[in-house]
């Protein structure tokens, strides 16, 4: 198993924003994690990144306890994470945002290499290549986030929100994107708004709801799940 959660909880001050969640992604998997506003999903994320500190449980990668890792040696290990948000630079070019995912790393054949595989699942950065961050659309951010994850060369890619924001046609080219760097062997976990989308890719999924995982399977099972298209698909 590449990712286990066993049975975490984490605290904001006094309020309970996780409550003994387990979930588990194999390696080469797409598992999706979808719910509503303020049920857990970015908490999560934060707290396999090492962004924020869980108050119980234990967090796995790759058979070793990193429950109290710091979060850049997270990456180091082999951990990406492409935040809700973004997250740019604005000031500093499409290149040199996506060269700050590989701060890390030593190896300048690799990076270079890195750099032309961004640029190629995402030929729009390479025509703004030496454009400010703070100058792109919302899409081009958002490939721009994504490539900068993957410059870290991750094992598994925590994808946050990719869709936010985006209009219809974006939101498609960005997730055939994401199943493409699955197929090149990337494992990734998927927080979505977009459940529909999600739930399409993934190879399992889980439902949080109040910091509490309520539903887990294939991705397929729950998007013909009556209480989850009702939930999260606008199926009545």
């Amino acid at each position: 198993m590449l990712l286990e959660l066993d049975n975490v909880s984490l605290l904001y001050g006094r309020i309970q924003a996780l409550h003994g969640i387990s979930l588990a992604v194999e390696e080469g998997e797409v598992v999706a994690l979808i719910g509503a506003n303020g049920a857990g999903k970015s908490t999560t994320m934060r707290a396999i990144s090492g962004l924020r500190p869980i108050h119980g449980g234990a967090i796995r990668f790759n058979g070793e306890d990193i429950s109290r890792l710091r979060s850049d040696l997270r990456v180091v290990r082999g951990i990406g994470q492409s935040p809700e948000g973004r997250g740019l630079f604005p000031g500093m070019t499409v290149r040199e945002n996506l060269e700050m995912g590989a701060y890390t790393r030593r190896d300048a054949a690799g990076i270079r290499e890195d750099m032309e595989r961004v640029l190629n699942l995402f030929p729009r950065l390479r025509e703004r290549i030496k454009q400010p961050g703070g100058t792109l659309s919302g899409g081009e951010q958002q490939m721009v986030a994504v490539g900068r994850a993957l410059m870290t060369r991750p094992k598994l890619l925590l994808l946050d929100e990719p869709s936010m924001g985006l209009a219809p046609m974006l939101i498609q080219q960005i997730f055939s994107i994401i199943t493409e760097i699955n197929q090149q062997g990337t494992t990734i976990l998927l927080v979505e708004q977009n459940a529909q989308q999600a739930l399409s890719r993934a190879h399992r999924a889980y439902v949080l709801e109040t910091g509490r995982i309520v539903k887990a399977g294939s991705g397929a099972d729950l998007l013909h799940d009556p209480a989850v298209a009702e939930a999260y698909l606008g199926v009545a």
